[in-house]
């Protein structure tokens, strides 16, 4: 693909046999002495017309050494009196010598010697609605190459990851040609901190091959700690944990804790966390949490992260014993547990009714999640209970989920789920009176009490694999009880 280069080019005006140095001296912008002296002075009618000088100002040269005691219109008549060859002469208005050093304009690089190259690149930020097709062509890509260019970055990245406020630097080679074109080399962009990704054109082949460049990042331990007053994402975020970290905090203890009602005041959190970034301090990705703890009401709740002999990784507590249950007892972030199991008076018929589950007030659209691995028995409208999705995850517990806004999709009868899996959204379909999520466990096909419910634990730690997790939990804490805390090193470097 070509695209045409605005270059400035040297202007050259060939001046006839007889033209008189005045002439040439209008055309060259050569001075008098004085200036105004000269512009006072008809020119001789000798001196035939010459043609205007278009768009670029005249560069000063000396003039030649007139005494100054002579009148103008002697000087003039000396230089009439000069013969001038009788061949066509062609002058060149602006000589490199004698032209004074300028700035680069900032669009219009030097125009390139034949055969030589030039690169010249564009950088264009991307906006919201903007695909990367769509702004490779604007820039004057042609939409075929456009389209090989992409198809090659596909194979180290996925344009449709593309987001607002990235920035893509488009290059171009500037090689003069006759007919003054540029030729499309490629593109590359920075879609996350140490990764920069792109097309290239190959110069054998002509064709696009994808660009992948990866910067060297480091790797390290932090520690954040601090007291709950109000909920542990405010507070946990106001001491300097990440939110990624804190959601896979809350998801590691919520099969133990019960987010909603045993966080009080006072009560404390503990983590070491990893990061890693580059040399000029930008985070690349701040990762696994390697060790957390709670302290709610005095009773303390560690898990570490342990990957055993065979690659698994999971978390444990200081047992050895997985935190991970066979069910979740909220499946369902940062909700508001708005009514529990048993007798009340229901807020639609007006009189006493067995509840017989827990309500979750939610905004509409809050995802829900599924408690545990399991295939669905019923997804769909069902009655007073709106849109509503039963899971079965073994022979002896079922869970249900009411009053959505809307089922997942991919969410129907004999479809296998695993635990985490968004089954649907919070709503207020069927007899509800504002958006939460109804949820219910089933067992041996009644509902019982979820907050009652004591849930097998998962996978114990024996023998020569609790030894290797004992060693690897000491090394944890004394890692920990070296780091400093978030908070003080930020301190510190202000």
């Amino acid at each position: 693909m070509h695209r045409t280069r605005q270059a400035r080019r040297a202007a050259t005006f060939v001046v006839a046999a007889g033209t008189s140095a005045l002439a040439m001296a209008v055309v060259l912008g050569w001075p008098s002495s004085p200036r105004s002296d000269l512009a006072s002075v008809a020119p001789p009618a000798a001196v035939p017309a010459v043609p205007a000088v278009a768009a670029q100002e005249p560069v000063p040269v000396a003039p030649p050494t007139v005494p100054s005691a002579e009148p103008v219109a002697t000087q003039v008549a000396m230089v009439k009196a000069e013969p001038l060859p009788t061949q066509d002469v062609a002058f060149t208005m602006v000589s490199p010598d004698q032209v004074p050093e300028q700035a680069p304009m900032a669009d219009a690089p030097p125009p390139a010697e034949p055969g030589e190259s030039a690169v010249v690149e564009h950088t264009l930020t991307i906006k919201r609605g903007d695909t990367l097709m769509g702004v490779l062509v604007s820039a004057g890509v042609d939409a075929t190459e456009a389209h090989s260019s992409i198809q090659a970055l596909q194979e180290v990245w996925d344009p449709r990851q593309l987001r607002p406020g990235h920035e893509i630097t488009l290059t171009f080679d500037a090689t003069a040609t006759p007919d003054g074109n540029e030729v499309f080399q490629g593109f590359t962009f920075e879609p996350q901190p140490a990764l920069r990704v792109g097309a290239t054109r190959d110069p054998a082949s002509g064709t696009f091959a994808p660009a992948e460049e990866k910067a060297p990042v480091m790797a390290e331990k932090l520690r954040g700690e601090g007291t709950i007053e109000n909920s542990l994402f405010q507070d946990g975020s106001n001491a300097g944990i990440p939110i990624t970290v804190l959601s896979e905090i809350i998801k590691a203890f919520s099969y133990d804790v019960d987010f909603q009602r045993d966080i009080q005041p006072g009560d404390r959190f503990e983590v070491m966390f990893d990061r890693e970034r580059t040399e000029d301090g930008r985070t690349v990705r701040e990762g696994d949490v390697a060790y957390a703890a709670l302290t709610l009401s005095g009773k303390r709740y560690e898990i570490y992260r342990y990957q055993d002999s065979q690659g698994d990784v999971d978390y444990y507590d200081a047992k050895g014993h997985s935190v991970r249950k066979a069910l979740l007892r909220t499946p369902i972030n940062g909700a508001r547990l708005s009514s529990g199991y048993g007798m009340r008076t229901h807020p639609v018929l007006g009189y006493s009714k067995m509840h017989k589950g827990i309500d979750f007030a939610a905004p509409t659209g809050t995802p829900i999640y599924a408690a545990g691995d399991g295939v669905i028995e019923k997804a769909g409208a069902n009655g007073s209970y709106g849109n509503y999705v039963r899971i079965r995850h073994n022979k002896e517990f079922d869970t249900a989920y009411a009053h959505m806004s809307k089922v997942a999709p991919g969410m129907k009868p004999g479809a296998r789920v695993k635990q985490g899996d968004v089954i649907g959204y919070v709503g207020s379909t069927g007899r509800s009176t504002g958006p939460h999520l109804h949820y219910e466990i089933l067992k041996n096909g009644s509902q019982v009490n979820p907050q009652g419910v004591r849930f097998p634990t998962g996978r114990i730690l024996e023998a020569k694999e609790l030894q290797r997790f004992k060693t690897a939990m000491t090394e944890v804490q004394r890692t920990y009880a070296s780091l400093p805390t978030i908070s003080k090193v930020a301190s510190a470097g202000q």
